[in-house]
């Protein structure tokens, strides 16, 4: 079982900066696991945003966030993080963390479907004012 939690996120105005991050606790194989951003705003549903692999950490994100948003991790720390730079009104929802534990076994990875995850965080606001 692993469980994350999440912090970070905030109101800020267009233009700023949040940064998210994601740690994982329990027992966990953090290194070897695939980590996942989505956000869902009111009334959405629940979107891909960035992911990170678990070898050389290979970074993919929506077409929407690219160039503005960085994923990253510490494998020490056991802490996915979500860098937001340059956020936009239509950034704001509720950004989820998620962990993919059987793609370094099976050496696929669907990173932008929610059905690839199996463990979520709780979910943090962040809301971007004009």
């Amino acid at each position: 079982q692993v469980q994350l939690v999440q912090s970070g996120g905030g109101l800020v105005q267009v233009g700023g900066s949040l940064r998210l991050s994601c740690a994982a606790s329990g027992r966990t194989s953090f290194a070897r696991y695939s980590m996942g951003w989505f956000r869902q705003a009111p009334g959405q549903e629940r979107e891909f945003v960035a992911a990170i692999t678990w070898s050389r950490g290979s970074t993919y994100y929506a077409d929407s966030v690219k160039g503005r948003f960085t994923i990253s991790r510490d494998n020490a720390k056991s802490t996915v993080y979500l860098q937001m730079n340059g956020l936009k009104s239509e950034d704001t929802a509720v950004y989820y963390c998620a962990v993919d534990s059987v793609a370094y076994y099976s050496g696929r990875y669907n990173y932008r479907s929610v059905n690839e995850y199996e463990y979520w965080g709780q979910g943090t606001q962040v809301t971007v004012s004009s």
